[in-house]
Formats: structure tokens, C-alpha cells, sequence
């Protein structure tokens, strides 16, 4: 039974034609390399033989024009490669992003970095000199098959030169191989806490910290500097060994024809020699090269390996049936979750409903699983037991880019993406700046704006960078109300906000409510209270209580 195969593998299958044409280029390339070695021995023999200037004419037209087909041929073989790269990326470019995409919803570790690196790893093997000797190694045989018709000896003494590079490139890949896969791993791990460490750059500084950090960084770096020294050591040693034996067999094939024709066994006299030689030399190429550039091709299977695993941990989601817009109603039934592959449970216990235009404020002490509830009411995190639905659909089932303009969500930790403020607004969609000034103006924004250097199209940097901590907070909710979404869920969303942004969060709360949202606030403030319909009170991760506001309220300050 074979075992299915992967979408990398499938990739590669469509990709057949064009690798059968590059190597039928390839095969032609490098058997017109016989013509120059052609070319020689009529050289000697028939024109130093018979003097004729005539011979001379044509056989160096036709060594010409052999040039010229080789030449073509090499041209049209790189053309069909860089079309089935092309083609290789049309096939996997979107859905590597989108695995990259889905596991960062699942881990949000940061490691966006290596896929895409694996995947340019992957694309630039199209064009690396070890593809190309491969798709040559068949004419390889050819020249050996040729030295046997030539002599049994000279064909048994290539053949054998032939076996030793191969032992050759067996052991450095045994010897190298553990040492470069050692050392891309610490690599990798250094990369990734540089990253996660300086994202916190400005702490680090206020609080001299850069020393100690900089200092366990340079232990992960030294010892990736000291695994790689190893191997390139190691590979060093059998490079060397391969050109020593690649310039001893061209000399014993150079000396075994003398010999042979010393001893009257060698057709053809000096020419043959000279053939003999340059085939010996020409059997031993592809292994040679190889052995050259055997670290691009050890990166490109490792890399091959770890975008596999990516891609089949996050298989490829169907289209499913598309869902008509939602309402609002949202209900839960029982839910019990954690983090997705994990087995903790952060939130048990919660079953409630709103219906549209309702508002539930969520309430409790710190590490109660509030926002944790957030996480799984946007869809983000799946439940264990149970199921968050908006209008009787799965929230985490159903396909975000149908549903997220329905959606508003202001996360906790505020994330603004790098692009204009505008942009940030609009979700990065079309432009309506119609329906972004109503945003803006709903949460009190438009007039901050305005006074900006080029207003709505100001770049706000990395994470938000130009704005202070206040303004980034309402330029998020903003983008979670774009678009009047029927349900919205605000974690903390006055945490950074001053009194005026405080009053026209609520403005923008009763507006909103007013026009049907349904809405999930998640505060420790009793400000927002004013504009809520209920209250979900959380302890520990589980319900405490859910009712009307005042209800859930009077039975707090009964307790």
C-alpha cells in the first residue's frame, strides 16, 4: 500500500513536464560535450593525417555550431527551470502563508521567519549546479560505456575512480551531515530569542538588561559558530580528497593510454589517449560538483522537511457552504477550553446568550479567564466541550475572511499593523474613506487625526509606533467597529484611555448598540457598566453568575 503523498511531493509531481524538458536540454547539452573531444581526434588523425585545409574547414564549423545547439540548449534548460519555479510557487506560495498564518493563531511563537525561509530555500534549489550535474549524471554512463568500447581497462579504471568519489561523497554526508543539522538547529534558536528579546528592546534599556541578554545570545551563537566550524572542517577534508582524486585519475588515465598504446592495445594511437583521458575526467563531474555544494543540498532537504511537517500539522481548510451574514445572537453552550494543544482548561462552565443589540460585561479578578472567554468568543481558540455560536453557527468553524467583517474584536495587548492610519482603519481593504471617518468619529478620533502631518494617510510604523498608547488604543477601536459589525468584543478597551477617551468609548458603545450590535465587554472599570444589559461574573476560569446588570451587581454587594 503506498502511503499518500504530501502536498510538497504533489507540487513537485505537477511540476513533470517541466523537469523532463530541462533534463532532455540537459542530456543534449552534455552530449555535445563529446564535440570538442570529437573534434580533437579527427584533428590528429584524418586532418594532421591527410593535410587537408578542406577537413580542417568543416570539422571546425560543425565543433561551431555544436557550440552554438550547447549553448541554446543550456539557455532553454535554465528557461524551464525558472518556469517550474514559477510554477512550484503558484502551487504553494498562498497556502505556506496560510499554514504559517494558522500555526501562529495556534502557538503565537513567533516563528514566521524560518518557513519563509525554508520555502526560498526550497525555490532557489531550482537553479543550484547540483540539479543541473544530476540531470547530466546519465551521460555520464554514456562516456563510460564509450572508454569500455575504447578499452576494457580504461573503462574498469574509471569505473573504479568513480566508486572511489562516491565513497567519497557517501562519508562526507555521514560525517557532515549530523554536525550542520545540529548546528541549523542552534541557529534557529538563537534567531528566535534575539527576536523574542529584542521586541522588548526599550524595557531592556531603561533597566540595563542588554548584558545579561547579550550575553546568553552569544553562548547560542558561539556554539552554532562552533558546530558549523566542525562540519566545514569535516566537508573540507573530503573536498580535498575529491579534487586530489579527480586530478590523479585525469594523470593515470593520461599514463594508462600510453601504456596501452605502448603495448599496441590502444586503437587509434595518440588521439585516443588524449579521448581517453577527457572521458575519465568527464565521468567523475557530476559527483565532483556535488560534493562542491553538498551544503545547499542538505539545507534544501532539511528545509523540505520542516515545511512538510508544517504543512501537514495545518492541513488545508475547504471552502465549505457559505453562511449568510449573522445578526447577533450569540450563544454558549457549556464551553470548556485552554489554549489550543494544550490540555489545560482556562475557562469551564460558561453558558449564556445575547440577543442583537444586547451588551454583557465581563467582570472578575485577574486570572479569572476573561480574556481567555475573549479568545474563544471571536473564534480564535476552539472549544474542548461545548460550542460559542453566532446565529447558530460554529464561531470557530466558520471561515474567518467570510465572517470577519461582521466582527469587531479590540484585543488586550493592542496590535497595529505597519501601513497608514487609514489602512489600519479599514482592515487593510478597500479604501471607503466614508465609512473610516464614521469610525473614527464614532470612538472620538477624527479631530486627533486631522491634526496629523497627512492625517488619515500618516504612517503609524510598527506596531503603532507614531501614536501614544491612549491613540492606539482608539485607532483599534475604531477598526473594530469599521464596517458596523453586528458583534463585537472589546478586551479591557478603556485600559489606556483618559477621561475624554473613556466618554467617547461609551458614546461609541450606546451608538452602536443602538444601531443592533451585539457586544461583549471584558473591564475591570465600573464606567462601562452604565451601557450594559448583563453581567458575566468569572472566578477562577468558571461562571460565577450571569444575569441582568443590576441583578449580578446587587448580589456582588449582598456578598
Amino acid at each position: 500500500m503506498t502511503s499518500q503523498k504530501t502536498e510538497l511531493e504533489e507540487a513537485l509531481a505537477g511540476l513533470t513536464p517541466y523537469l523532463a524538458w530541462a533534463f532532455g536540454f540537459a542530456f543534449l547539452s552534455s552530449f555535445l560535450i563529446f564535440a570538442p573531444t570529437l573534434y580533437m581526434f579527427e584533428v590528429y588523425d584524418r586532418v594532421i593525417n591527410s593535410r587537408s585545409v578542406n577537413t580542417l574547414l568543416m570539422l571546425t564549423i560543425g565543433v561551431v555550431l555544436a557550440y552554438v545547439v550547447m549553448e541554446i540548449s543550456d539557455w532553454a534548460r535554465a528557461q524551464t527551470m525558472q518556469a517550474a519555479l514559477m510554477r512550484f510557487d503558484r502551487l504553494l506560495a498562498d497556502r505556506v502563508m496560510e499554514a504559517i498564518y494558522a500555526s501562529q493563531l495556534r502557538s503565537a511563537q513567533g516563528l514566521v521567519a524560518q518557513p519563509m525561509n525554508d520555502f526560498k530555500t526550497i525555490r532557489d534549489f531550482f537553479h543550484n549546479p547540483v540539479l543541473v550535474s544530476a540531470m547530466e549524471a546519465p551521460m555520464a554512463l554514456v562516456f563510460l560505456l564509450t572508454l569500455y568500447a575504447i578499452h576494457p581497462w580504461a573503462g574498469t579504471f574509471a569505473l573504479l575512480g568513480g566508486l572511489v568519489q562516491f565513497a567519497l561523497t557517501w562519508l562526507n554526508e555521514r560525517t557532515t551531515t549530523p554536525a550542520l543539522m545540529a548546528a541549523n538547529k542552534t541557529a534557529m534558536e538563537a534567531q528566535k530569542y534575539a527576536n523574542n528579546t529584542l521586541r522588548h528592546a526599550e524595557v531592556m534599556h531603561a533597566m540595563g538588561m542588554y548584558g545579561a541578554v547579550k550575553s546568553r545570545w552569544s553562548l547560542k551563537q558561539l556554539d552554532f559558530l562552533a558546530l558549523q566550524a566542525l562540519a566545514s572542517d569535516r566537508s573540507a577534508v573530503f573536498q580535498a580528497l575529491t579534487k586530489f582524486m579527480q586530478h590523479t585519475m585525469a594523470s593515470m588515465m593520461l599514463g594508462l593510454g600510453a601504456w596501452l598504446t605502448l603495448e599496441n592495445k590502444l586503437p587509434g594511437g595518440a588521439g585516443t589517449i588524449i579521448v581517453a583521458s577527457v572521458l575519465g575526467g568527464r565521468i567523475t563531474t557530476p559527483l565532483v560538483q556535488a560534493i562542491a555544494q553538498w551544503r545547499p543540498v542538505v539545507n534544501a532537504r532539511d528545509a523540505w522537511q520542516r515545511l512538510n511537517r508544517l504543512l501537514s500539522s495545518v492541513p488545508a481548510q475547504p471552502m465549505g457552504m457559505p453562511l449568510p451574514a449573522p445578526r447577533g445572537t450569540l450563544t454558549v453552550e457549556n464551553m470548556v477550553a485552554g489554549p489550543p494543544g494544550s490540555q489545560v482548561s482556562l475557562v469551564r462552565g460558561v453558558n449564556l446568550r445575547l440577543d442583537p443589540g444586547q451588551v454583557m460585561a465581563v467582570i472578575g479578578p485577574s486570572a479569572s479567564g476573561k480574556t481567555s472567554l475573549a479568545r474563544l468568543l471571536t473564534g480564535l481558540w476552539p472549544c474542548t466541550v461545548g460550542k460559542v455560536r453566532l446565529d447558530g453557527a460554529d464561531m470557530h468553524a466558520w471561515r474567518k475572511t467570510e465572517l470577519g467583517p461582521s466582527v469587531g474584536y479590540l484585543p488586550q495587548g493592542v496590535e497595529l499593523l505597519q501601513g497608514t492610519v487609514a489602512e489600519n482603519i479599514a482592515r487593510f481593504g478597500d479604501i471607503d474613506m466614508n465609512r473610516i471617518e464614521e469610525a473614527a468619529r464614532a470612538v472620538g478620533l477624527h479631530d486627533f487625526i486631522m491634526k496629523l502631518p497627512q492625517g488619515y494617510d500618516t504612517d503609524i510604523a510598527r506596531d503603532g509606533a507614531a501614536l501614544s498608547g491612549g491613540y492606539r488604543q482608539r485607532v483599534a477601536l475604531a477598526r473594530a467597529f469599521y464596517g458596523k459589525p453586528v458583534f463585537v468584543v472589546l478586551d479591557e478597551p478603556n485600559a489606556s484611555l483618559d477621561e475624554a477617551g473613556d466618554k467617547a468609548l461609551l458614546r461609541a458603545m450606546e451608538h452602536f448598540k443602538a444601531l443592533g450590535t451585539t457586544m461583549v465587554v471584558i473591564t475591570h472599570r465600573a464606567s462601562v457598566l452604565s451601557v450594559c444589559d448583563l453581567v458575566l461574573l468569572m472566578r477562577d476560569g468558571a461562571q460565577q453568575a450571569f444575569g441582568p446588570r443590576d441583578e449580578v451587581l446587587s448580589g456582588l454587594r449582598a456578598a
